[in-house]
């Protein structure tokens, strides 16, 4: 299996601009640049889209493995907070922190952090990453 995204982009750092684009077309030359990366401006970032891919595929990895245990999930809400630090000359993605909550019928916190720990270590995602990974399980009743 292999999946694409692609970007385009024009003009210097500061006064370019780019387009982000998907495989599936669910995103299409969305905008990003300069101000949507390090200051308030329109558009989207790399930082936010590894977000978002971190946040999927950890709470798909989760549902999997609470499903190998015989558990199914009423809701799964995760997020991830990617740190982009100064490193040198240039940056790095030095850590991602997922925040998880989620309704699981029949288990406990205790289980249920251990199973979210296997995910955590398992999701493609965490293991593509080159950042120290953190995480908040929270089983709400």
């Amino acid at each position: 299996m292999q999946k694409s995204g692609s970007a385009v982009w024009k003009g210097g750092i500061k006064d370019g601009q780019g387009t982000i684009s998907t495989q599936t077309g669910v995103l299409k030359e969305a905008p990003y640049g300069f101000k949507s990366r390090f200051e308030d401006g329109p558009g989207t970032n790399p930082e936010e889209l590894i977000g978002a891919a971190h946040a999927g595929c950890f709470s798909m990895a989760l549902s999997l493995m609470l499903g190998n245990a015989g558990l199914t999930p009423d809701r799964i809400e995760t997020k991830a907070d990617v740190t982009l630090d100064k490193d040198g000359e240039g940056f790095s993605i030095t850590k991602v922190h997922l925040t998880v909550k989620a309704k699981i019928p029949g288990t406990d916190q205790a289980g249920f952090e251990a199973i979210a720990r296997q995910a955590k270590e398992g999701c493609p995602v965490s293991k593509v990453l080159n950042a120290a990974i953190s995480m908040d399980a929270t089983l709400e009743a």
